[in-house]
């Protein structure tokens, strides 16, 4: 699999390219799919038309991973926190956590309960052409646990700040829970079919520097530190969004480190370049116009050139009214001219 073998730095024909949130709203098939489900969360949880949606880019837009089709917030769904999706706001929790007693009373070995993702991954695995990849993912613990205090997005994330500086030890002993449950979830992915998994800290610039590695990249580090001694040939990949300030303190065992668009990816590659494989970073929005979104493409290989160890991506995921063919462009443009790069 050439984004397999990129991962790990191996020489490729071509650079390999996939899309966050590839599966999404600007396709039409996708949205015929969902509408289909009733709801997103009846989506994610019925095998075969999850199935269904991850396989669309692979069919429409030939790029070389799929990603599972899923959500981070099934974890603390099976924790036991209620959930819904309400149409123009996002996710919603009905119930938080606020106090110790609270995360006592989270259900423990969630990731057991989650039959429908794993299935979902068997499903897509075995319907997948042999060459191309499937990535499973997760939520950082940070990220999973704003949504659980804050009971939704938050631009301030204000309650979980204040627990964090006023109450650190129950921030930490929830921060652990949940760990423990994606050490489980991620492995479980890699049995029924994942050829790599990617942790999602899309909430990692709500933090300053110090409380970003006591508060996050300590546990991303120790789920990613378990899942590759038990699973060596499977790649990690990281993407904490908007710390560009803070790479100079990255550090750990895992792969692929995701560039978001805020990101230079020349001070990327000064910085984490030779030890990690870099993955990224054009800006979404440049596919609203193919020659911006070519100039994107030829600056980031600029820098990047054809070597070994790059993964071509988005620098944050697919906006739902993109226009689809300049998708499917993007993605003939940067393997037509990775080719061509001596």
């Amino acid at each position: 699999m050439i984004f397999v073998d990129a991962c790990f730095k191996k020489n490729t024909p071509y650079t390999p390219i996939w899309l966050m949130r590839q599966a999404g709203r600007y396709l039409s098939e996708y949205k015929a799919t969902r509408a289909k489900a009733g709801s997103f969360l009846d989506l994610c949880k019925n095998v075969a038309l999850a199935t269904e949606v991850t396989l669309q880019p692979i069919e429409i837009l030939d790029v070389d991973a799929a990603i599972l089709f899923s959500d981070i917030l099934v974890i603390p769904l099976e924790m036991g926190l209620p959930l819904e999706f309400i149409a123009g706001e996002g996710p919603k929790f009905t119930q938080t956590i606020q106090h110790q007693s609270d995360i006592q009373n989270l259900q423990k070995n969630a990731y057991k309960k989650l039959d429908y993702v794993y299935d979902t991954l068997s499903s897509v695995r075995s319907k997948l052409a042999p060459d191309k990849a499937l990535i499973g993912f997760c939520g950082s613990p940070w990220t999973l646990a704003t949504y659980m205090i804050e009971g939704e997005g938050s631009k301030t994330y204000i309650k979980s700040k204040q627990m964090l500086y006023q109450e650190s030890d129950v921030l930490h002993t929830l921060l652990a829970r949940i760990t423990h449950e994606l050490k489980g979830y991620l492995e479980e992915q890699i049995r029924a079919g994942a050829n790599a998994v990617m942790i999602f800290d899309s909430w990692a610039s709500a933090l300053e520097r110090s409380a970003y590695f006591e508060y996050s990249w300590k546990y991303i580090k120790d789920i990613a530190h378990e899942i590759k001694q038990k699973y060596p040939s499977i790649p990690i990949i990281v993407f904490p969004k908007g710390i560009a300030g803070y790479l100079d303190r990255i550090d750990g065992t895992f792969d692929v480190f995701g560039v978001d668009w805020s990101t230079p990816i020349d001070l990327a590659k000064k910085i984490l370049g030779q030890k990690y494989v870099l993955q990224g970073n054009l800006e979404p929005a440049r596919l609203y116009n193919r020659e911006l979104m070519e100039q994107g493409i030829d600056e980031i290989f600029a820098v990047m050139g054809k070597q070994a160890g790059f993964i071509f991506n988005l620098g944050h995921g697919m906006i739902p009214n993109l226009p689809r063919e300049n998708a499917i462009e993007l993605v003939r443009m940067v393997r037509e001219k990775s080719m061509r790069i001596g």
